[in-house]
């Protein structure tokens, strides 16, 4: 597979590498270059452990002049926030949910409707295949935001603090977390319940104070963020499998001399590759220390939950540029 787009030439945005820092790899000191990269959850998952990984690589391939510093559990901001932060140039880079992205494109949509991928791996293999996502990964270069490449975000379903939910209409009334954009929010309409957008850090106060009745995650956020203390009944609505996008300011690849440019794509490729396979071990792990913390998981008329939703697709494939990147998403399922 072409798994991680090979940026050309990237000519705008408004960051530079970070010089100094106090990160250190076994074989020696601080790195000369030390780049910033958000992260929203916990030091064991997935994500974090490959892109910590990719730091450690990018640090011995290139003699101890470049690394990469992953700084965990929202310490440098919301997903929200750290987009800004990477376009301001503040920071080099940052992992964020895809729903994210369509608030600066909406053609970003197209890998955030329910059903689209039919599996993780074909999640991965065409959310970074080259002849089906540059055109949408380049667009907002001129914006400082380029996507550097996807990693597998779980498969998310519904869990809530009343009950278990079996079908649309068992979530009338109740207000669950969604990702902070439009579409997550008319997906959570159809699917009977009311969106409540906020940050990830927000919400296990938010279910215990009675804010909001649940969200929708996958098992490892849900187990590792400890959510089913609060919201313990978790239904496999199964309705989105998103990407996580790697976020970079282009300028950041812009000023690296050409070789290291070509060791940090073949890097960010590899820790695609690491963190698809770092995944599938631990999704039984968390759903088990879930079920240990009292967490209760069921089935859902899945057929009403996809009939419920079917209208969202149609409504926002609604250009022929995304259209086709949907079609050859598909295709590849097929």
């Amino acid at each position: 597979m072409g798994a991680v787009l090979a940026l050309a030439a990237c000519s705008a945005g408004s960051g530079a590498p970070a010089t100094g820092g106090d990160s250190t790899a076994d074989s020696g000191g601080p790195a000369e270059t030390v780049f910033k990269l958000a992260f929203n959850q916990q030091p064991n998952h997935p994500q974090f452990i490959a892109l910590d990984a990719m730091g450690d690589r990018l640090k011995e391939r290139t003699d101890g002049k470049y690394d990469i510093e992953v700084f965990p559990n929202e310490t440098l901001g919301a997903q929200k926030e750290t987009i800004e932060l990477v376009k301001a140039g503040t920071i080099e880079m940052s992992m964020v949910a895809s729903p994210l992205l369509e608030n600066y494109n909406p053609d970003f949509v197209v890998f955030n409707l329910p059903f689209t991928f039919d599996s993780q791996d074909h999640q991965r293999e065409t959310t970074n295949d080259p002849e089906i996502v540059e055109e949408l990964y380049s667009s907002l270069d001129d914006e400082g935001l380029h996507v550097l490449g996807a990693f597998h975000g779980g498969v998310r379903s519904m869990y809530n603090s009343k009950g278990p939910i079996n079908t649309p209409e068992d979530m009338a009334g109740m207000k669950i977390r969604v990702i902070e954009s439009d579409t997550n929010i008319e997906m959570m309409r159809l699917m009977g319940g009311s969106g409540a957008p906020m940050g990830m850090g927000e919400v296990y106060t938010a279910i215990q104070s009675g804010v909001i009745d649940g969200a929708e995650n996958n098992e490892l956020t849900y187990a590792n963020v400890k959510h089913s203390e609060v919201a313990p009944y978790f239904s496999y609505t199964k309705h989105l499998m998103l990407p996580d996008y790697l976020l970079v300011n282009p300028k950041v690849l812009d000023a690296l001399p050409e070789d290291v440019r070509e060791i940090f794509l073949e890097e960010v490729q590899t820790a695609v590759e690491e963190e698809g396979e770092i995944w599938k071990t631990e999704v039984d792990v968390a759903t088990q220390a879930a079920k240990d913390a009292g967490a209760k998981f069921n089935e859902v008329d899945a057929d009403a939950f996809a009939e419920a939703i079917a209208p969202l697709t149609e409504s926002k494939l609604d250009n022929e540029f995304i259209k086709d990147i949907h079609a050859q998403v598909r295709a590849a399922a097929k």
